[in-house]
């Protein structure tokens, strides 16, 4: 089976519309992860929840806003606030599309979590403002707790675990997104087993990246890239000899294109304000959420404005905004001229070119390379010997872990 690139040319004068709204409602966050790339996440900033009528207004006064968007709590750990917290966030959304006559607006809550503090009042949380839950847990015990730890050291496997079970005891659903490291990718049994043996069904992988703070990733090289290749065949061919049915995020999109006989042409990460990501100062930025509040010397800021100061609109005829899409357009480009997989990707992800490279004008990542280039061929090897499996469900998860 070949799969042809797209021939059908990005096109930047269309900006979103606004699909996703990433929104940290801290800063903080209780673990200190080795591979995390946010810098300050022993802080506690915490989102000013008056400013949800005036975020609500800015979707709603641009040209960029849509039929419905999904909001996800992110970016920090969002469970160190209060319960209630998050109650009168749902209350204040409510009002607000009230108010501005915008009932018929459909905006679904999400949260991503470490599930470390999950317990039964946070399920109830979770069913009262209709939240969908994703949380991050790296698989077995050694291999979760070698980088994901508290501050003083020890592991949160233990705690994450009880989360998982408050989650299954209540009947919560959820997705899960593992970041695949070098000791996670020489165990494909025990990561499969782990997943199948603890109910989680709805997985992503995100493969350590070299990310903001986090300078170095031990997948880097091409020794790597085929192990992770001989890691995602095994753990299909597990997941078929069991029945136990693990819907993989990587192969999940591609095999709904390739049902479809489509091509993307572009994605949400690098197509202008389909993404709007807020941090919990109420400043703003677009394309990757991954970028927000990010400092380069290439590039300033990422972050286009504040909310209180500037409308989305606004911020799109700023020096600084024109030169991130002159060069996110150019990156794009390059893709699309140049990579056979352009139809299943759509042009990467800004963030890790510029982590990578220094630039978004920039084309092949190691990300992109682990994210859609692998589990493309390892797809491609399995319809060669079967027809594509059925792809029914959409879900929306955050990449980030």
């Amino acid at each position: 089976m070949v799969i042809a690139a797209s021939n059908v040319r990005p096109d930047f004068s269309q900006f979103g519309p606004i699909g996703l709204v990433v929104i940290q409602s801290t800063s903080l966050c209780n673990l200190d992860c080795s591979y995390c790339y946010l810098p300050d996440r022993q802080k506690k900033r915490v989102f000013d929840l008056n400013l949800i009528p005036l975020l609500v207004e800015r979707i709603l006064e641009s040209p960029y806003a849509g039929p419905e968007f999904s909001l996800v709590w992110h970016a920090g750990e969002p469970l160190t606030l209060p319960t209630n917290w998050y109650d009168d966030a749902t209350t204040l959304i409510n009002q607000s599309l009230e108010h501005f006559g915008a009932q018929d607006l459909e905006i679904d809550q999400h949260v991503q979590t470490n599930a470390t503090l999950i317990n039964n009042d946070w399920c109830d949380c979770f069913r009262r403002n209709e939240i969908v839950v994703g949380i991050s847990v790296d698989g077995p015990e050694d291999i979760h707790d070698a980088h994901r730890r508290f501050r003083n050291g020890r592991g949160s496997h233990a705690m994450a675990m009880r989360g998982i079970e408050a989650l299954h005891r209540n009947q919560v659903p959820f997705h899960c997104i593992s970041v695949i490291t070098a000791d996670a990718m020489e165990q494909p049994e025990r990561m499969y087993r782990f997943y199948r043996d603890n109910g989680i069904n709805d997985v992503g992988f995100n493969v350590e990246e070299k990310e903001g703070i986090n300078t170095s990733s031990s997948m880097a090289g091409s020794n790597m890239e085929a192990k992770y290749k001989d890691f995602l065949r095994t753990f299909w061919r597990l997941s078929e000899q069991d029945g136990y049915p693990v819907v993989l995020r990587e192969f999940e999109q591609v095999i709904s294109l390739i049902q479809g006989d489509r091509r993307m042409k572009q994605n949400e990460l690098n197509r202008p304000f389909s993404i709007l990501s807020v941090d919990a100062q109420g400043d703003f930025s677009t394309f990757d959420p991954e970028l927000l509040s990010v400092a380069s010397d290439r590039y300033g800021t990422f972050n286009l404005g504040n909310l209180k100061t500037h409308s989305l609109e606004e911020s799109t005829r700023t020096e600084s905004f024109q030169r991130l899409l002159q060069d996110m357009t150019q990156g794009v480009e390059t893709c699309h001229k140049g990579c056979e997989h352009f139809g299943l990707c759509g042009g990467g992800n800004g963030s890790n070119k510029f982590w990578e490279h220094g630039t978004l004008a920039s084309s092949e990542t190691n990300a992109c390379r682990f994210g859609t280039k692998i589990p493309v061929e390892v797809l491609l090897e399995r319809f060669e010997e079967s027809p594509p499996i059925e792809v029914n469900r959409t879900t929306t998860a955050s990449r980030s872990s």
